[in-house]
């Protein structure tokens, strides 16, 4: 008997301009995890974009109603707030790529960015629009 395999959970962050796709593209990635239960767990969402990986500050998506996390394929703004900041060289901050590759309690990443916010040259304050 093959014994099964440990789920996993998934982080999600947002970056950039805070628009309703933004949050149409959480809600498939939320729906899509909890269609697939048997292979990933929770997903976290990161407070502010990849600030709340860097800090720890998640949110349990599991906690949100199926109907709440349905809403956002059409709200505007950014559920989970964003920001617009940009990591230095790999050398001088490899424990931060490191944590943004899956932060725990997380496996799997998905990062939705405008693509302005992946060119970005300067830290930004969060964007909660």
């Amino acid at each position: 008997m093959i014994a099964a395999m440990p789920r996993k959970n998934a982080f999600y962050a947002q970056s950039g301009g805070v628009t309703a796709v933004i949050n149409a593209s959480a809600c498939g990635v939320i729906e899509t995890a909890r269609a697939n239960r048997s292979v990933i767990g929770k997903v976290y969402a990161g407070r502010d974009g990849i600030i709340g990986a860097l800090t720890e500050d998640l949110i349990d998506t599991s906690r949100e109603s199926a109907a709440a996390i349905a809403l956002l394929r059409s709200t505007p703004s950014g559920a989970f707030g964003s920001c617009r900041y940009k990591l230095k060289s790999l050398e001088s901050q490899r424990r931060e790529y490191q944590r943004l590759i899956a932060p725990p309690p997380a496996r799997f990443t998905r990062y939705s960015a405008a693509s302005a916010a992946l060119r970005s040259d300067s830290p930004s304050r969060p964007s909660r629009g």
